[in-house]
This record gives C-alpha cells, structure tokens and sequence, in this order.
C-alpha cells in the first residue's frame, strides 16, 4: 500500500514539473494549441456531453429565460436533495422566496429512464482587473450544466430540454376594444373590470387573496370569445398562454406548466367543454348512453377514455390550478375559460372565485354591426341602415357571419354592394328560421305514427273492459 502512495506521489510531481515547465517556458499560442489538442483527446475518451446555460445574456443585459425556466424546474429538485440551497426573491409574487441549488451544487434528474445531472456553477472574477476601483469586483458568471451520456444526445436536445416549457411566437393580434362587434356598455363594464384588476395589487393584498381573477367567455360560434380575448391581452399588454388540456399529460405536469408562466399574464383555455370529460353533467349523460346502447357496441365510455388516454388531468387537479395554492405563485394573473354549452360545464368549475365574471357573447345584434361597417367599410350611416337593423332584430346571426357578407370580394365591390349584400343574407337567414319554426310546430301538432298506434290499441282494451265488442 505505501508502495502504491509513493508512486502515486511521483505521478503528480512530475505532472506538476511538466505543467510548470509548459507554463513557463512555451509561447502562448504554443500552450493554446496543445490545450486545444489535449482538450480533443480528453472529448474522445470522455462519453458525457455537457450543455451550459449562462444567467445573462447578451453582455448581462438582460436575465436568461432559459436559466429562469431552469431554476424553476429544477426548484422541487432543488429542495429535496440539494445540500446546500439559496433562496431567490421573486417580485410580484404571492410567494416571493423560491428555493434554488447554491454554487456548486449538484441534482439528478430522470427523462424516460435517462439519468441526467444538473450543476449549478460560477465562473471565477478576476480580481486585478478590479484593482484600482473603489467597489468589491464582481460575482463571476453563473450558469446551469446539464451533463449526460452521448448515447442519450437526441433524446435530450429534442425532447427533454423543451418538455416542460412553453412555445414562444410573438403576439400579433391587432385587435382591440375599439374594433370588437359589441355593445358600447358592455365593452365599458369589461374594460373598468380590467382596470381595476390591473390596479388591484394592495387591495388584493389587503383582502388576503390572490392576484389573479377568472373570466368565462360563453356563446355560439362565431360570436368572438377569441377575438375577445386578444383585445384584452392588448389592452393589459399581457403575455397570453394558450393551454391545451388534452395535451397535459396530469396534474403534476399541469401544475408545473402554471409555476413557469409569468406575472402580467392571461392563461387561456378554449372550449372547455371539449378538452377533457371533467364535468358531471357529462358524466350523467354519459351513463345515460352506455344504458341506451346496445351491448354489442363499443360503449360511449370506452371511446372517451381512447380519446383521453394520454391526458390523465382530473377535475380536482384543474380546480386547485385555478385557485388552489399553487395558483398564487405569480401575481397579476387573469384565467379565462371559454365554452359554446355553458351549461355542460360543473358548477365547482365556473363558481364565484374561480370564473369571477361571467360574458355572453350573442348573436350580432344592430349596435355591434355599426362597429363591423365602421371596420369593413369606413362607414357610420347609409339608408340601408334601417333596413338591416330590422332584420338583426329577429336573424340569429353571428358577428362572424355578419363580417364576411361585409367584406369585399373584389375591389369593384362597393359600400353599397357589401350591404346588399348582408341584407340578402339575413333575409335567407329568416326566412329558414320561419320555415324551421313552422316545422317544429306541425311536427308538435301531428301525432306520430306509433302515438296512432297505442291510441288506437288503449281504444280497443277500453271496449274490452267495458264488455263491448264490436
């Protein structure tokens, strides 16, 4: 054993003789390229790959938001298995300390099976560059390190790294309350609500809830619950999440996918009644299906479940991400729900607290035209006027449908044609209404078939009993 020391010994001394030697007598760019060659060598023989991320970028600008979206991700971890930890203050959040690894300090993390290591590190300053000044010389660099086998390189750059992260794109929609197809009253109601969420952080704070609140969106098609919520966005001049239920694989991811979004955001979910079988009127209805259909068919059931198979979100889980504990980690947050079939939707879904505000989006009625002529054509008045408001008080048509009659099909068209053109629209659109309506009404007022049927056969067991038979 001593003998095994001494020539362990002698190793590191003449490595360290051969160092010195390289450093003191061979040129600078000598040492560069025999760092670089040696560092080549070492990359052949070692099977890790290593991907930095750097807390600044751009000069230290501006913060990374990989390294945030990191440091959040890796904060669970962090709490649980780090042994050194520091906590981080985060503005304008209901939950201001967020626990992160100290320099230094390392986490494993699992991906399908694949071992990861996550290592929270620090670039050296250097401090005669700061010799002269009055101030303590900086922090060095920090950055994440994320190491793992080569094997598992695909693996990792396409799938792992952006498993838990939101897509980015630019937000471009250009509209706004001034362009919505709404009534004027309506549009203040809202627009007051906004503002005084927006200016609601010490209120909130006084009252001891969260700062965030919930609008549910609800209409027919085509009545512009989306359209609506762009224009909020740009109004608050908020980020927007659009979050796909279906494509959340369970509580645990949906709860992680609330902790990244940011402060000053909308988190949105459309048609909820259509992403996932949450609600318990649905639940009724569909127990009603599987006694309704026959047995040798697959039941309504076992289809649901095919289609929600890769989802396992649950009513509980989306109700305590709405407003359960962890909903309060970010302030000036705003929820939004939207639903063609409101009433299809759980009462605990869209309760007081949850969906605070309730919007109708209906059928465009003369006060939302107005505004979509103002768009379309640049026009306040014409004397067809009076005659498409007539007709907008009994068609059901959408503000959507009301838009592409009014759009121009080519550039002869003109004010006058695109209006000729809604009218002739909406008079079809009564017209088939009327004709609807009188079929439902001679459909009520004629006996079917089998009514014929069973009156005339309770007819001939009354004649029975009565001891009259014919």
């Amino acid at each position: 054993m001593g003998e095994l020391w001494t020539q362990m010994g002698s190793l590191m001394a003449t490595i360290m003789f051969v160092y010195a030697m390289v450093e003191r007598f061979f040129p600078a760019a000598l040492r560069d390229t025999l760092q670089i060659h040696t560092q080549k060598v070492v990359n052949m023989l070692y099977p890790y790959v290593q991907i930095t991320f750097p807390e600044f970028s751009g000069e230290r600008l501006k913060r990374s938001e990989a390294y945030t979206a990191i440091q959040t991700y890796l904060s669970e971890n962090s709490s649980q298995l780090a042994k050194r930890l520091k906590a981080d203050v985060v503005k304008d959040s209901q939950n201001p300390l967020v626990l992160s690894m100290d320099d230094d300090e390392e986490v494993t993390d699992e991906f399908q099976g694949v071992k990861l290591w996550w290592a929270a590190s620090k670039t050296a300053s250097n401090p005669h560059a700061y010799s002269f000044s009055y101030y303590s010389p900086p922090d060095g660099k920090r950055y994440f390190k994320l190491t793992f086998h080569k094997k598992h390189r695909d693996l990792v750059t396409v799938s792992y790294i952006k498993h838990s992260k939101w897509s980015h794109i630019v937000f471009e929609h250009p509209a706004t309350f001034e362009t919505l197809a709404m009534e004027q009253r309506k549009k203040d109601e809202i627009i007051n609500d906004l503002v005084k969420f927006r200016n609601g952080k010490d209120y909130y704070a006084k009252i001891g809830k969260a700062w965030k609140r919930g609008y549910l969106l609800y209409g027919p098609p085509g009545t512009g619950k989306s359209t609506m919520i762009a224009a909020m966005a740009n109004f608050m001049n908020y980020d927007v999440y659009d979050l796909e239920l279906t494509a959340v694989k369970d509580n645990t991811e949906l709860r992680k996918l609330l902790i990244e979004t940011s402060s000053k955001a909308i988190i949105v979910v459309e048609d909820i009644d259509c992403s996932l079988d949450l609600t318990g009127q649905r639940n009724m209805k569909r127990e009603r299906c599987e006694e309704e259909e026959p047995k040798d068919y697959p039941s309504k059931k076992d289809e649901d479940e095919s289609n929600n198979k890769s989802s396992k979100v649950t009513l509980s889980g989306l109700l305590n991400f709405i407003d359960g504990i962890w909903s309060a980690c970010g302030g000036e947050r705003i929820i939004i729900f939207t639903t063609n079939f409101v009433d299809k939707l759980d009462p605990a879904l869209i309760r007081t607290g949850r969906m605070d505000k309730h919007i109708e989006l209906s059928y465009c009625r003369f006060e939302a035209f107005k505004v979509l002529a103002k768009n379309y054509l640049d026009v306040d008045s014409h004397h067809l006027f009076a005659r498409i408001a007539t007709l907008l008080e009994v068609a059901c048509v959408t503000p959507a449908d009301v838009a592409e009659n009014l759009m121009p099909k080519c550039v002869n068209e003109d004010v006058e044609t695109c209006l000729l053109s809604l009218i002739q629209a909406l008079e079809k659109k009564v017209a088939e209404e009327l004709e609807a309506g009188m079929d439902e009404e001679k459909d009520k007022e004629e006996p079917t078939e089998q009514e014929e049927k069973n009156n005339g056969h309770s007819t001939v067991e009354d004649v029975k009993e009565n001891g009259f038979m014919l």
